[in-house]
């Protein structure tokens, strides 16, 4: 199952923004303003519009944690249907199943999230699923078994009964279900996804 094993913090740096890999907001956010590297600290040059928008792709497949070989099937996937293109993508990439692990609050990253499902601990509609890519479908019903339950990060997650999951989705202790299909307003992120379009389409 590939993956990115390298310094999360790396890409945030790279993008200029916290893409939410690590539970310590204010640590990464003293490192964001340097680029990684060597003369990161010597300022960039100005990025042409192919950069522009290839920043913006970057930004989506890290924060979601696919590489491009995968995050091009979902942009093909999203070609095909008759709604606009980049919304849909961003539609699929929210139906991963660790992303909502993570957006059910069972985990404080997604590289938390993912780590969950690979390692067999959850459940959709009672049948274990450890694949962090699989499409989450409407009325399915998704949990943690009791290891996962007892993870001290998803314990005390678990317990939080202030967090509110989007709309599309419903969470009851460690026990959540999809009512909905997400929509582009499910999605918080600070995301132009017709920059991404436009990098496909070149």
């Amino acid at each position: 199952m590939a993956r990115y094993t390298g310094p999360s913090v790396k890409q945030s740096r790279r993008i200029g923004i916290d893409l939410g890999s690590k539970t310590n907001a204010v640590k990464v956010a003293r490192r964001l303003t340097v680029p990684p590297g060597f003369h990161g600290r010597k300022g960039t040059k100005k990025i042409s519009d192919f950069g522009i928008q290839m920043k913006e792709k970057q930004k989506v497949k890290w924060t979601y944690g696919v590489l491009e070989k995968q995050f091009r099937k979902y942009y093909d996937i999203a070609t095909k249907t008759p709604a606009a293109t980049g919304q849909e993508m961003l539609k699929l990439l929210e139906r991963r199943l660790d992303n909502v692990i993570y957006r059910l609050n069972f985990a404080p990253t997604r590289r938390a999230a993912r780590q969950i499902v690979a390692h067999g601990h959850v459940k959709v509609n009672g049948a274990k699923i450890n694949i962090p890519s699989y499409l989450v479908k409407v009325d399915e019903v998704i949990a943690l078994d009791d290891a996962a339950q007892k993870i001290p990060s998803s314990a005390q997650l678990i317990k939080d009964q202030k967090y509110t999951p989007p709309t599309w989705l419903e969470r009851k202790a460690a026990v959540g279900k999809v009512v909905s299909q997400p929509t582009r307003d499910h999605i918080d992120m600070d995301i132009n996804e017709q920059l991404i379009v436009e990098y496909y389409s070149r």
